[in-house]
């Protein structure tokens, strides 16, 4: 059999992250301004991109305070503090990068990075692509739908199939967003069910299937050989708003908007004259500014 052709869907705001509070400042544009974090996220790129990828894209988040989760719980990710200025310039100047290298970019004012990679996967996987999600956030396991599909935690070189996910998290890639809504996700500001801790979620997902039929048959719970049970189920019958509530907040989408017609996502490979005129601005050295121009497609 011949083996699926695969497109890379980047979670780019997790190594632009990374880039930031690990990178030292010392780097700046002709402006004098930091780009620290751009050099990080480009050097990610590049030894992304020298993998020679066929298919690949690059997803931004946009809906940082704008998402349409937001417009259902106000509170989501309220915890969080505003990214700093200079780290929000810098997101500008890393799209810049990966425009320039030949990738496609996406971000929305609604629709999160998260949710972009999910409706990409969609399509791409309907073109006959596996699908590769590149990011360390356990969200987004969720779309491991097809057996050759995987998360790549690129940090810790790490590559989670789904069988991977549900020994590291207990439940199957179609159970995360389940999860997620009972036992809540800090991250996010997302406050699930009240005392039901991950280990419990778990074992009611493996027992029910899903959130749904749980609360549908809540009350054999404290019939279940599950150590407080009866406690448990209290919590559930209590919680079920709640549970209903983060559900939605959980759930990636699959209908964000893409340009039409949307593209393939095949990599072009760098714009030489794009990349020249760009990492001058940026003042980046000759070794990153010949290793990005290098960088070709397979074929």
């Amino acid at each position: 059999m011949t083996e699926p052709s695969r497109t890379l869907l980047v979670d780019a705001s997790v190594y632009v992250f990374r880039a930031f509070h690990s990178v030292p400042e010392q780097f700046t544009d002709r402006d004098g301004q930091a780009v620290h974090a751009v050099y990080g996220f480009t050097g990610f790129l590049a030894t992304v991109l020298e993998r020679r990828p066929s298919h690949i894209a690059v997803c931004f988040d946009e809906a940082l305070e704008s998402s349409f989760r937001n417009d259902i719980y106000p509170a989501y990710k309220a915890n969080r503090e505003p990214a700093p200025e200079s780290l929000r310039r810098q997101f500008n100047h890393c799209r810049a990068v990966a425009e320039a290298l030949g990738m496609d970019c996406f971000s929305d004012a609604q629709y999160e990075a998260d949710d972009l990679i999910g409706t990409l996967a969609e399509r791409q996987r309907a073109a006959g692509h596996a699908i590769t999600v590149v990011s360390s956030d356990k969200d987004l396991a969720q779309l491991l739908v097809d057996e050759g599909d995987e998360l790549w935690d690129f940090a810790r070189q790490r590559r989670l199939g789904a069988a991977a996910v549900e020994e590291r998290f207990g439940v199957r890639p179609d159970q995360i967003a389940d999860y997620l809504a009972l036992t809540g996700d800090a991250v996010d500001n997302i406050p699930g069910v009240a005392g039901v801790g991950g280990k419990s979620a778990a074992r009611l997902l493996a027992h029910f299937g899903d959130l749904k039929t749980l609360l549908e048959r809540v009350d054999e719970v404290p019939f279940l050989s599950l150590r407080g049970a009866k406690s448990l189920h209290r919590k559930l019958v209590d919680g079920r708003e709640d549970a209903l509530l983060a559900r939605r907040l959980t759930g990636i989408s699959s209908d964000a908007p893409l340009p039409d017609p949307a593209p393939d996502l095949r990599w072009r490979g760098p714009d030489l004259h794009a990349v020249d005129e760009l990492f001058d601005h940026l003042a980046f050295g000759r070794v990153l500014r010949s290793r990005c121009q290098g960088l070709r497609p397979p074929g």
